[in-house]
């Protein structure tokens, strides 16, 4: 058995703008008094974007510029900060759907990649395939519970341990270090993972929209949440915040439980 300390979180990926093609709009549009704000991150230029574009409210009422100006659009609001809180607050989660981004999760239970992958709507997972990969080793992460009573520790190493053998074992006696065949292999192995605990440590990709994101970091660290998912989920949740922290403005977290919370729950 390897010890999992703890489930780790990696930022692999995020949207970025082709300034260009945006530029290009804009320009065919009659150029705006509106260009990307050089201070903020793409993703949430890119959400202004979506929405100024929407309502043509890239700037007040011109009549010359008829392409990017909106009559019943008098007076817009100014700022990236303010605009996108506006957008929280009306509920208009649409547009965040154009900004993605894609972590790893290393180290993590299928326990939770089993309930991570029931989000659906937005999202995209690549996870480690035990059909391909054999097991000679069983990382393991121990509950908290587990962790607090030695006996019931003992019991849980003891169990993987003797799991892990299983795996050693038929190994062994299918000759599967002999073998040439792959296919052989890979049916042999897939065979082997029927005796893995679920608890086992795996590696996941995932890519979600940052409106799925936000469902899943409010559902997931919720005090009622599954223990290793919250943990999970509070770091996705620290590192949309940082990454972008106008479009998760409204989202904190509470000292006390760690649960991260939003202001505008229906976006």
């Amino acid at each position: 058995m390897r010890d999992i300390p703890s489930p780790a979180v990696y930022l692999v990926a995020k949207t970025s703008l082709v300034h260009d093609g945006l530029n290009a709009y804009l320009r065919d549009i009659g150029s705006p008094d509106w260009t990307p704000d050089a201070a903020v991150s793409d993703g949430e230029n890119l959400i202004e974007a979506a929405g100024r574009m929407c309502y043509r409210s890239w700037q007040a009422y011109d009549p010359e510029k008829p392409e990017a100006t909106n009559p019943n659009v008098r007076r817009v609001r100014e700022g990236n900060e303010a605009y996108i809180g506006n957008v929280l607050r009306q509920a208009h989660g649409s547009i965040l759907e154009h900004v993605n981004l894609t972590f790893i999760f290393r180290g993590v239970s299928r326990v939770v990649t089993h309930e991570l992958v029931r989000h659906r709507v937005g999202m995209a997972y690549s996870q480690e395939s035990l059909r391909y990969v054999r097991l000679d080793d069983l990382p393991f992460w121990l509950p908290e519970a587990a962790r607090d009573d030695d006996a019931v520790e003992r019991k849980f190493r003891d169990v993987v341990a003797f799991l892990e053998s299983v795996q050693t074992d038929l190994g062994t006696l299918f000759g599967i270090e002999d073998l040439k065949d792959f296919t052989t292999k890979k049916h042999l192995t897939s065979m082997f993972r029927r005796l893995a605990p679920m608890g086992i440590g795996t590696t996941i990709m995932v890519t979600g929209n940052l409106r799925s994101w936000r469902h899943i970091i409010a559902i997931r660290t919720a005090g009622a949440a599954e223990e290793e998912i919250r943990i999970v989920g509070s770091q996705v949740a620290a590192i949309c915040k940082r990454e972008y922290p106008h479009a998760f403005q409204d989202m904190e977290q509470d000292d006390e439980t760690g649960e991260w919370t939003f202001a505008n729950m229906k976006v």
